[in-house]
């Protein structure tokens, strides 16, 4: 058994994190799930409750290595 994590830069700021490729954060860009990091999904949060919407769910393992199993291969 092992673990994996994805590597790449978040859809918000560029910024380069790993993060869990079944739970991370995402938005919808041309067809295509990019990213989110820990700072840009923060912010995100703030803005939709100063604009009277409620919080997005977050995994708790969004941002930890997931077991190799939950990758479907």
């Amino acid at each position: 058994m092992g673990y994996a994590f994805a590597v790449s830069a978040c859809i918000g700021c560029g910024m380069i994190f790993t993060y869990n490729p079944v739970y991370v954060p995402s938005l919808d860009v041309n067809g295509n799930r990019e990213p989110v990091c820990p700072s840009c999904f923060e912010w995100r949060q703030n803005w939709r409750e100063e604009n009277g919407l409620e919080r997005e769910p977050l995994h708790p393992d969004a941002y930890e290595p997931c077991p190799e199993e939950e990758l479907g291969y």
